[in-house]
């Protein structure tokens, strides 16, 4: 069985059960788990290979609760640029119903290699449109490739404009044809065991675009099979008066109604949430991805995450799409998250002469829900931390730049105040995905061409 030896890393930041801050610390890896977490000196001093890492900063690898990977093929789109989420939908739902096989495979390993050379070890992406033959399997097959770890949801949506919906007929599916691939994919690729590098959830997109029986359905099939639940919920006013007007219900009670809470289910967004629905989230055990650069992009509003984690809601980090957010970057949503819950605790609550009257999140909370609190909401407890037993998924982050200068005074801080970085190693189960700044997995000029190539023929309307 392969060894790694992690040693003299200024600080390894475990986020284990007690938050250890191990200074000159490290640890030895054994077939993709963690062995023994210390300081250097009382690490064993052979391995098969052994990284110094001095001067650097080590984290556990982030993980992101909630992307759409193929739209990386779609960013900045001009008519789209300046909508709100419904126009938004409106004017990209035609271009992403003209996408091939081919199309979600490259956009994946773009998203993904975006996503590791910012410090995402696993991800997981909601995939709801299936024209021309895409099938989720385009994108796992991608994600093997890269090596980064996966929960790919099997989206769906069934509900068009003709049946009151948002989304035109023509990128809607049978819903027969969407359960019927739920159990074909859970049969064909879920892992359930510790280390898994592949899992699958089932995510119908939103109350918007499927029926009420597609959404029982779903998290009856997902019981069965002991698979999580995702959707997009309360992320706009849009979305609250049509959930008020259509089912007679705000969207968390519409959730209720689906038998859609649990510790099984988390949901995007959760911007339009009120202290009585965030207390369901909290007695249920239903998990919420923060997307905050998405929230802002679109104009959506603020998540009252302070709120959720105070009233003891699991609340993780979604980077969400690449057409919504315009980036994967990890690190930089972390950062996001923090100084979008601060605006938030300033514009509710704090005084500018007189003392704060709300919480503000800190950047340790801010990382701890890009890791333990991302791990928890998709229900593994082998990743999010580094300890022993733990999968060897880390990251480590160069003090010696620009963007450190003069934050030595708390190197772990300085990763989420300071200006967002590339990580300098990022190792998935033990196996190296950056190394040295530069991705081991993808020839990243070939693919960037390729990649370019596929989104100008999409927009343009070709095969």
């Amino acid at each position: 069985m392969p060894t790694l030896l992690i040693k003299n890393a200024t600080v390894v930041a475990t986020m284990d059960d007690h938050r250890r801050e191990i200074p000159d610390g490290g640890f030895f890896v054994r077939d993709g788990f963690i062995e023994t977490i210390g300081p250097t000196s009382e690490l064993p001093d052979v391995a098969d290979e052994i990284l110094d890492l001095k001067d650097h900063v080590v984290l556990p690898g982030l993980i992101n609760t909630h992307h759409h990977f193929y739209q990386t093929l779609t960013r900045t789109v001009p008519a789209a640029q300046d909508a709100n989420l419904f126009n938004w939908l409106k004017t990209l739902y035609p271009i992403w119903g003209r996408m091939h096989p081919e199309d979600i495979h490259i956009s994946t390993k773009t998203a993904l290699a975006e996503l590791a050379l910012s410090g995402c070890t696993t991800a997981a992406d909601q995939l709801y449109l299936f024209p021309n033959g895409c099938r989720l399997d385009d994108e796992i097959q991608a994600a093997g490739e890269i090596g980064l770890r996966i929960c790919a949801t099997r989206g769906s949506m069934s509900l068009g404009e003709s049946a009151g919906g948002l989304p035109p007929d023509d990128v809607v599916e049978n819903e027969e044809v969407i359960l019927k691939d739920s159990i074909r994919l859970i049969e064909t690729y879920h892992q359930s065991g510790a280390g898994a590098m592949v899992q699958i959830a089932l995510a119908p997109c939103s109350p918007f675009s499927v029926t009420a029986d597609l959404m029982r359905e779903s998290a009856r099939l997902a019981r069965v099979y002991g698979v999580h639940l995702h959707t997009h919920l309360a992320e706009t006013e849009d979305e609250e008066q049509f959930c008020q007007e259509v089912f007679g219900y705000r969207p968390v009670g519409y959730m209720e109604s689906l038998d859609w809470v649990g510790e099984d289910v988390w949901f995007a967004h959760s911007v339009y949430v009120n202290p009585a629905e965030i207390n369901i989230y909290a007695q249920t055990g239903c998990g919420v991805a923060h997307c905050p650069t998405s929230n802002m992009r679109l104009a959506s509003g603020i998540a009252p995450i302070m709120d959720m984690l105070q009233a003891g809601v699991r609340v993780g980090l979604g980077v969400d799409g690449s057409a919504s957010n315009d980036g994967s970057h990890m690190l930089a949503e972390a950062r996001q998250a923090m100084l979008l819950a601060r605006l938030k605790a300033g514009v509710s609550g704090a005084s500018r002469s007189g003392p704060r009257t709300q919480e503000i999140l800190t950047a340790r909370q801010a990382l701890e829900l890009a890791t333990r609190g991302s791990a928890a909401i998709l229900g593994r407890k082998d990743i999010g931390q580094l300890a022993p037993g733990s999968c060897a998924d880390f990251i480590a982050i160069n003090l010696n730049r620009l963007e450190f200068a003069g934050a030595q005074h708390d190197p772990l801080a300085a990763v989420i105040f300071c200006s967002p970085v590339s990580v300098d190693y990022s190792v998935v189960g033990g196996k190296m995905i950056v190394r040295e700044g530069r991705l081991t997995t993808l020839d990243l000029p070939t693919h960037i061409e390729r990649h370019n190539n596929a989104a100008q023929r999409l927009i343009r309307g070709e095969g």
